[in-house]
């Protein structure tokens, strides 16, 4: 009979429980009502009768759930110090809940089963196998109690599958204790599991709805167990697993959960001796019922038949990917089997999904010679055509696809994201499948570029509003244009290489594409940038025809210049500045690329320049340089130095005279001078024309020039041909030639108002230059929206379909001529070294002069244009002077912002300080450090390679080669060893290093752990570090593991550099101890002393081994270690050990030397043996 106290604490939980389920229960009363049950499970000593009270059918689903809450809770908590009686009571009851506690499968809640499901594991977990032997049995004997005990015992086996393997919350013995039970029983368990589902799913086809609960249930415990099972287990008895799943696929209660164990048991690894069961499925029986599961789906969308086609699609994915690991046992009929990847053609998203698979068979080196791949490649191919069209927006009903669309995708622009992903896919696919029939796939690409071309135009019902009768990017002719040109541009660049034989280049058909195309015109400013491409992909034809060089460049040259309605004072559209943009780059590029082919047109193109230039509003800057840079890419071929320095000479002959003018001259040197120039510090209404927007274009036009000509100007990349042509004035001691560039005269004359620029933008963040803004232009310095959107990581701006008019406010304007004039400034300094090579570096007082300039009133420069000055200016290595005072400025910089940062983030924030404004001034910050500490590393170590170093040279020299990326040898490179010998700027840099390990950023911390710090801390441990020091360092990374701890991948990079210092620098400093003394949990620890005495004789016979070592040192650091928040306040589970079952017994030390047993020493010696 239930005592008193216990009913009574029963009726004040329900009525606690009540109050915090309620909805209309005020907080006061809720946050009391929780107080008092979380203080009842914790103290309580009668949790079990009530628990078992309130778990009883009588009360309601809350409080019955309750009540096993806390039989869980007791379980957990207490049961290490619970008698053997409790324990073995409370299993019993549990049990009996099991039974007899829950109502009927479908009608029981299934927070209930899931609360029940965790008792049992959790004793599970504390007792079996070896007090609890009978466990499996028991369970089995509860299935045929009936359908709900039966889910319940599918619970449970999912559960104990996910504690054990999954999640691994058990300490190490016990988890190996039941994985090793678990797969000693797993024959029986899968048997067991196979009768269930088998049982029920013959109920369920009697219509039976509760044995479809339990077919759900199993096929869901099957897929805990499939992933890490023996793959014997899967495939036993003739793969009856699989031949029931493959059954099961055409159930629409249970097709969803038997395609997610289908596709578990697919993409299993392993042995391919063990994986060859697996190809059964291409069976025609198996294929017959795979393919089939998916034919009903498309009758309508529904959420969770879509869902199921997803699997599905995952599932022959994955057959693909172990067809091409098991090429050694083809199935029959392959050409039936491969057809299985083209049926989704309804779905985007699902096409996508089958292009790794379509990648991995047309790259496999035997089956991509297959001829049944080789067939399935040309089928691709005209499948691909179809899937490059850009339809199936949500929003839209013109495809069939924009139904599933809508279940995938919140947004058109969501939609446009997702496809030029996976049109980017489509593309290496195709690049790939070249390799197998290149003329095959050129011959498919010229039939659709040959169609478009003779095709009418079709505006669709969304037209521009760039002029009538034009077309938006989502006409029908636009989205085939586009499609075709990209599937077009796919092909041809990879025929060259594919096509061994030049004279099967189908060189005469190329050329005629080409003609087709040049001959196409079309006012259409979309339609033109697809035709300027293919005149681009196409050009490779020409080198073998070279009479059509010039119809091509004419045909640029045309589009240069192309404007939809002439003579209008009308912005020009998006699409209009695209085209006349596109032009530029594609002579830019030809110019790149085939500068010798190009160079004897070189007059023509020269004089078509200067009678574009004649007229000053015809081009504006941006495209002015970019003629002038093709100029000069070709001029490098003249390999004649006079010549081509008198052409250069020639060519920034206007830029320089402006440029080196004494108006010009005052206004750069003149901060005031300068605002007034640019106007920024007048007024400008809206809708009127800022009159000193000519000035700001031409002096943007000539630090563009100077860009230009620096970037593209160079010598000839042969030695001889050098020398012939006079650029060679030297050679070094090593025999290296030092070669002059022809551009090096003119871009030294303009070098002195190009630092003073410089000087005078930085000038302009001094609070009395900010004063001299006007209102109209008081935010000129700030961030634009490309910068803020790249800064944060955010998407590009919505999907415009109309392509109005690019209007630009006074003060958008203003912005960007400053962020441009500021990078560029940056852009041609940093360049001028790589370029100008020695001509820049005995400059006269050349660091003074930068440090003048560049180096001014930075404390004023904001973090974003600061940010600009070091990754783009000092990523060139070319300025070594400027590094040691550049890291102790940096270094100060740390200190007035991180630490000022991180103490202030337990104050009340300011309320109005603006959330995204905080947002980008924190990750400017974290890329600002980011990029301090790759300076340092790629400055000072060893095979630490800039890739924005090699991004620069790929994209300026033509002749040059990727080079694989180096690891970091552990070595100081040569200016690292210069650093070293002078003590203030190495500390600066220990410290920079030693001081992110506890910024709160995982990928500084972890770069500096693993790479930095330990590098450059071993040049100088054998030196005379001062104790202070040494304490500082080995604190910092104590407080590095405090911050980051709680990450895996820092803890271990920090764990291993704590231990390279201690065992390095502890013998010398007795200051670390002291340091390891004021870790938590190791003050009254003995284990300090033994893992000193250790270190500090290392003779000793305790020494142990490295990671014996490195294991007993995480102990004694383990109170550093900082947890996340989530865990901090966690209640800690303990689980004990039991007595192993599987421990192997310790093979019996003996004395070799030991003469008592038939004098083993001496039989090892006898001639007895000279016979093995």
């Amino acid at each position: 009979m239930m005592g008193e106290p216990v009913a009574d604490m029963c009726d004040q939980l329900v009525k606690a429980v009540n109050v915090m389920m309620d909805a209309e229960s005020s907080q006061i009363y809720r946050l009391e009502a929780l107080k008092f049950c979380e203080e009842f499970k914790e103290k309580c000593s009668f949790c079990v009768p009530c628990g078992l009270q309130l778990a009883d059918k009588t009360q309601t689903a809350v409080v019955r759930h309750f009540g096993l809450q806390i039989l869980e809770h007791v379980i957990k908590f207490r049961w290490n110090n619970m008698p053997q009686q409790e324990k073995v009571q409370l299993k019993n009851c549990a049990m009996g809940l099991l039974s007899t506690g829950t109502y009927p499968i479908l009608e029981e809640e299934s927070h209930i089963k899931d609360v029940l499901s965790r008792i049992i594991v959790e004793m599970i977990k504390r007792e079996w196998p070896q007090h609890w032997p009978d466990m499996l049995k028991e369970m089995e004997a509860l299935t045929s109690v009936g359908e709900a005990q039966t889910e319940l015992v599918m619970l449970i086996l999912l559960r104990l599958a996910e504690d054990v393997i999954t999640f691994r919350t058990l300490p190490t013995q016990r988890r190996r204790d039941i994985q090793q039970t678990l797969t000693q029983n797993m024959e029986s368990i899968f048997s067991f599991l196979l009768a269930i589902l088998q049982l029920h799913v013959d109920e369920y086809r009697k219509l039976a709805k509760a044995h479809c609960r339990v077919g759900v249930a199993t096929l869901n415990t099957l897929a805990g167990y499939i992933d890490w099972v023996a793959l014997a287990n899967i495939t036993n008895d003739n793969c009856r697993l699989l031949e029931m799943l493959c059954l099961l696929l055409s159930e629409t209660e249970l097709q969803l959960e038997a395609a997610e164990c289908l596709l578990i048991a697919i993409s299993r690894k392993g042995k391919l001796e063990d994986r060859k069961p697996l190809m059964v499925l291409f069976d025609d029986v198996a294929m017959h019922y795979i393919l089939s599961a998916a034919q009903p789906v498309w009758a309508g969308v529904v959420e969770r038949h879509y869902t199921f086609l997803k699997r599905l699609c995952q599932v022959l994915c994955a057959l693909g990917s172990q067809l091409c690991s098991l090429e050694n046992v083809m199935p029959q009929n392959l050409t039936g089997k491969i057809y299985i990847f083209l049926p989704f053609e309804k779905c985007s998203f699902l096409r996508s999904s089958t292009q790794i698979t379509w990648g991995t068979l047309f790259r496999h080196e035997i089956l991509s010679k297959d001829p049944v791949i080789i067939q399935m490649t040309i089928k691709y191919f005209r499948a691909t055509m179809t899937n490059l069209v850009k339809t199936g927006f949500p929003s839209s009903n013109d495809s069939p696809s924009c139904e599933y669309s809508r279940h995938d995708f919140d947004s058109d622009e969501d939609f446009n994201s997702f496809f030029n992903s996976f049109r980017a896919q489509q593309g290496e696919v195709v690049r790939n499948a070249c390799r197998i029939v290149p003329l095959e796939a050129f011959q498919i690409a010229a039939e659709w570029l040959q169609y478009q071309i003779s095709a009418p135009i079709d505006i669709g019902t969304t037209v521009s509003k760039t002029a009538e009768g034009l077309c938006s990017i989502l006409s029908p002719s636009v989205v085939q244009w586009d499609a075709m040109t990209f599937f077009t541009e796919s092909v041809v660049g990879k025929i060259f290489k594919n096509v061994e034989d030049e004279v099967q280049l189908p060189v005469d058909q190329g050329i005629e594409l080409l003609q087709a195309v040049l001959n196409y015109n079309t006012q259409d400013p979309l339609i033109l940038s697809c035709v300027l491409t293919n005149v681009s992909v196409l050009f490779p034809f020409v080198t073998h025809r070279p009479h059509f060089l010039p119809q091509v460049l004419y045909k640029l040259f045309a589009s240069i210049t192309f404007e939809v309605v002439e003579e209008s004072k009308a912005p020009r559209t998006r699409a209009v500045k695209n085209i006349r943009r596109h032009a530029c780059s594609s002579i830019i590029k030809m110019s790149r690329d085939y500068p010798q082919f190009i160079l004897p047109c070189f007059d023509m193109m020269y004089n078509h320049v200067k009678k574009l230039f004649s007229s000053e509003a015809l081009l504006n800057m941006l495209e002015k340089c970019a003629l002038m840079e093709a100029l000069v890419l070709i001029s490098n071929q003249f390999k004649d130095y006079n010549k081509q320095k008198q052409f250069l000479e020639e060519l920034m002959a206007t830029v320089a005279a402006r440029w080196t003018s004494d108006e010009m001259r005052r206004v750069l040197w003149d901060p005031a001078l300068f605002l007034d120039f640019v106007g920024a510090d007048q007024l400008a209404a809206e809708g009127t024309e800022h009159t000193t927007g000519i000035n700001r274009s031409r002096l943007s036009f000539c630090v563009y020039t100077i860009l230009g000509v620096v970037k593209r100007a160079r010598w000839p990349a042969d030695l001889e041909e050098a020398k012939a042509g006079g650029f060679v004035v030297g050679y070094t001691p090593n025999g290296a030639p030092i070669y002059r560039n022809p551009c090096s005269a003119q871009v030294l004359a303009l070098l002195p108002n190009l630092l003073a620029l410089i000087r005078t933008l930085n000038s302009l963040f001094l609070p009395e230059n900010i004063c001299r803004l006007s209102e109209t232009f008081s935010k000129a310095y700030d961030m634009i929206e490309v910068e803020k959107n790249m800064v944060l990581g955010l998407p590009q701006p919505a999907l415009d379909i109309y392509d109005p008019p690019v209007y630009k406010t006074h003060l958008e304007r203003m912005q960007g001529f400053f962020c441009t004039l500021y990078d560029n400034c940056y852009h041609t300094l940093g360049k001028a070294g790589l370029s100008l090579q020695q001509d820049f570096y005995t400059i006269e007082g050349l660091a003074e002069q930068i440090v003048g300039s560049a180096f001014v009133s930075l404390d004023n420069v904001p973090d974003h244009r600061l940010r600009t000055m070091l990754h783009i200016l000092l990523s060139h290595y070319l300025l070594c002077p400027l590094l040691g005072p550049l890291f102790a400025y940096m270094l100060q910089w740390y200190v007035d912002n991180l630490l000022p940062s991180v103490c202030s983030e337990e104050e009340e924030e300011d309320e109005s300080c603006e959330e995204n404004q905080e947002m980008l001034e924190e990750q400017l910050v974290r890329l600002l450090t980011r990029e301090v500490l790759d300076l340092l590393s790629k400055s000072t170590l060893l095979g630490e390679r800039s890739d924005y170093w090699d991004e620069e040279m790929m994209s300026t020299e033509s002749q040059a080669v990727a080079v694989s990326p180096a690891q970091p040898t552990g070595e100081l490179t040569e200016l690292g060893k210069c650093f070293l010998k002078h003590e203030d700027i190495y500390m600066t840099l220990l410290t920079i290093s030693f001081t992110s390990l506890s910024w709160k950023d995982t990928s500084n911390c972890h770069r500096s752990a693993s790479i930095v710090c330990w590098t450059l801390l071993r040049q100088v441990v054998g030196g005379n570090l001062l104790p202070e020091a040494v304490t500082w360092f080995y604190t910092s990374v104590l407080k590095g593991l405090q911050m980051h701890g709680q990450h895996e991948i820092c803890n271990s990079a920090l764990t291993q550099l704590a231990l390279l210092m201690y065992e390095n620098l502890r013998p010398r400093y007795m200051e670390l101890r002291t340091v390891m003394t004021q870790i938590p949990n190791i003050t009254h620890s003995s284990a300090l002393d033994q893992y000193d005495q250790r270190l500090l004789e290392p003779s000793s016979a305790q020494r142990l081994g490295e990671k014996k070592r490195k294991d007993q040192f995480k102990k004694l650091i383990a109170g550093a270690v900082g947890k996340a928040l989530a865990q901090q306040f966690k209640k800690e589970v303990h689980i004990r050990n039991l007595p192993s079952l599987f421990k192997k017994p310790k093979p019996e030390k003996r004395d070799i030397l030991e003469t008592s047993e038939c004098g083993a020493l001496a039989a090892l010696f006898s001639p007895a043996l000279d016979d093995i």
